[in-house]
């Protein structure tokens, strides 16, 4: 029989944009977003992924992130699963942040594949397994072989699942053939989650147990209530909230993410859209997409 993977969470995850303000952390947007996410029932919060802005992130503000975080969503009474983002293409420098999200209290890792230098399969098998043993925290791998260049195998996926600390894999692949062969070598050993908001009710029907979402940071509420729906076999509301989404879900990935999101929150009176170079800000026409979207959905808003 194939080995259970520890579950971090089950249902939406919001990948958590990091507000700034000229150039620095905007702490008091920041936690303001927190409270905007708990209030709306969200299951797990990603801080500091790539929605995040990760690279350009000092190891204080990350820091800062992880802990504000952490004391924010145990306050609330409820419990929230804080999982950072520790990934980096030096494995060493990798482990140290995974240290520090562990010293910072946070409950997992998220931890994409290396970039740009890539790996092979004994590479990438060796870099997870060293970062579960640099922390005792849960790591849910992260697969965007279009950001990052590096694609993964189902059969490396597997060799994945039998190290004891992975707890799940991000797939943001796109390709849902590939993540019907994952959950049918790895079936519970690797417990999936979407990457793409627009894929949240594929992979869930495949067997998936959430999604890790851009989407939520504006409208938590849909996104978990879309899993709850999948979850209470109400599969004819969760199609029509899914299909509901889809041009948000566009128009929210119409530019490099996360320039038309935190377009979005800005109109939302939120945080400023400022992001840091290389990034640039959202220009009018993806403004007015952005916008034209979020009209639609306005009822979520």
């Amino acid at each position: 029989m194939t080995p259970t993977s520890p579950r971090l969470f089950t249902g939406c995850a919001t990948a958590l944009i990091t507000p700034f303000k000229n150039g620095e952390l905007d702490k008091a947007a920041f936690v303001r977003l927190l409270h905007q996410q708990i209030e709306g029932g969200i299951d797990a919060l990603v801080v500091a992924g790539t929605t995040g802005e990760s690279p350009t992130l000092t190891d204080d503000e990350k820091r800062w992130l992880f802990t504000a975080a952490v004391e924010e969503t145990s306050a609330s009474g409820r419990k929230i699963p804080v999982i950072a983002g520790t990934g980096s293409n030096n494995t060493r420098r990798a482990m140290e942040l995974s240290r520090m999200a562990e010293d910072c209290g946070c409950d997992g890792l998220l931890v994409v594949t290396p970039y740009y230098n890539k790996a092979s399969e004994e590479g990438l098998v060796a870099h997870y397994e060293a970062v579960t043993k640099a922390a005792s925290l849960p790591v849910i791998a992260y697969h965007v072989p279009s950001r990052t260049g590096c694609k993964m195998s189902p059969a490396t996926c597997k060799r994945l699942a039998a190290l004891p600390s992975v707890a799940g894999l991000k797939d943001a692949t796109g390709d849902l053939s590939f993540t019907a062969r994952v959950a049918s070598l790895c079936g519970d050993s690797l417990p999936l989650y979407s990457g793409n908001d627009d894929q949240t009710l594929p992979i869930l029907s495949l067997g998936g147990l959430g999604v890790i979402s851009v989407v939520s940071n504006l409208c938590p509420e849909a996104m978990t209530r879309l899993c709850r729906l999948w979850r209470e076999g109400n599969t004819t509301e969760a199609t029509a909230l899914q299909l509901c989404l889809i041009p948000l879900c566009d128009a929210l990935f119409c530019e490099v993410n996360p320039i038309p999101v935190k377009a979005a929150m800005e109109m939302l009176g939120l945080c400023t859209a400022e992001v840091r170079l290389p990034l640039s800000p959202a220009d009018e026409g993806v403004r007015r997409r952005v916008g034209e979207a979020m009209e639609k959905i306005n009822p979520y808003l």
